[in-house]
C-alpha cells in the first residue's frame, strides 16, 4: 500500500507539472468568472491556485451537466472529513490523507458550482462555512484517537484543531463587525494540504527514515497548530486595530 500511495501521488504530481505549461499558455492571466474576489493569500501563490481551479474544470463541467447541487458538494466535504477521521482513528493514515484531499477538492467545487448556477446567497455561504467546520472536527477527532497513546501528540492535535476553528471564528466575528479579514498564511487550503499530504506520505517517509509511524504527520501537525494559532492571534490584533 505504501508503494501504491507513492506511485499514485507521483502520477498526480507528474500530471500536474506537465499540465502547468499548458495552463500557462492557454489560460493563465485570463479572468475566471467563477473565481472569488479577495480570496486572501495562498502560500503556494496565485498561479498554483488558479491552475488548480483550471485542473478541476472537467469535473466542474460534468457536475454542471448533471446539475449536481452545491449543497451536495458541501455534504461530500463533510463525508470525506468524517471518513478521514475514521480512517485516521483506525490507523490507516494514508487513506485518511487521501480522504482529506478529496474533501478539499469538494470544498473548492461547491463554491464554483454555486457561482456558475447563480445560486450564491446567505444560505449557501452559511452552510459552506459551517459544514467545513464539521469536516475539520471529524478529521481531527480521528487524529486524536490515532495518537491516543501520546499525551504530547494529543495536545498538538487539540492545538491544531483549536487554531483551525479560531482562524475561521476570528474571520466570522470580524465580518459581523463589517471588517473583511482574510490575512494570515494558515487558512483552510494550507491546512488541507499539510494534513492530507502528511497522511498520504506518512507511512512511506516512516519506512524510509526509520521513524515511528505517525511521526512525519505529527511534525506537520506542529506546523498546523503553530500556524493556525499564530494566524488567529494576528487576525485578532488586525481586526481590533480597525474597530473604534
Amino acid at each position: 500500500m505504501v508503494r501504491g500511495d507513492v506511485l499514485v501521488l507521483l502520477g498526480l504530481l507528474t500530471a500536474a507539472v506537465a499540465s502547468m505549461p499548458i495552463y500557462a499558455v492557454t489560460s493563465s492571466g485570463r479572468d475566471d468568472p467563477l473565481d472569488m474576489e479577495d480570496r486572501g493569500p495562498f502560500v503556494l501563490g496565485g498561479f498554483v491556485r488558479s491552475w488548480f481551479y483550471w485542473f478541476l474544470q472537467p469535473v466542474e463541467r460534468l457536475s454542471l451537466a448533471l446539475r449536481i447541487s452545491p449543497t451536495a458538494f458541501n455534504l461530500m466535504g463533510v463525508f470525506f472529513g468524517i471518513a478521514a477521521g475514521y480512517l485516521f482513528a483506525t490507523g490507516r493514515v494514508n487513506l485518511g490523507g487521501w480522504a482529506v484531499l478529496m474533501g478539499g477538492s469538494a470544498d473548492v467545487l461547491d463554491g464554483r458550482i454555486a457561482r456558475a448556477r447563480g445560486l450564491e446567497g446567505p444560505r449557501g455561504a452559511f452552510l459552506d462555512s459551517t459544514l467545513d467546520r464539521f469536516a475539520e472536527v471529524g478529521a481531527f477527532v480521528g487524529l486524536a484517537v490515532y495518537f491516543q497513546d501520546s499525551a504530547l501528540a494529543i495536545v498538538i492535535v487539540v492545538m491544531a484543531l483549536s487554531g483551525s476553528l479560531l482562524v475561521s471564528y476570528t474571520r466570522a466575528r470580524g465580518e459581523s463587525q463589517g471588517i473583511i479579514c482574510k490575512v494570515g498564511i494558515m487558512q483552510r487550503a494550507e491546512r488541507l494540504l499539510l494534513v492530507g499530504f502528511g497522511g498520504v506520505l506518512d507511512p512511506a517517509i516512516a519506512a524510509w527514515t526509520g521513524l515511528q509511524g505517525g511521526t512525519p504527520l505529527l511534525i506537520l501537525l506542529v506546523f498546523v497548530s503553530v500556524g493556525t494559532l499564530g494566524t488567529a492571534a494576528y487576525r485578532t490584533v488586525w481586526i481590533a486595530s480597525r474597530l473604534d
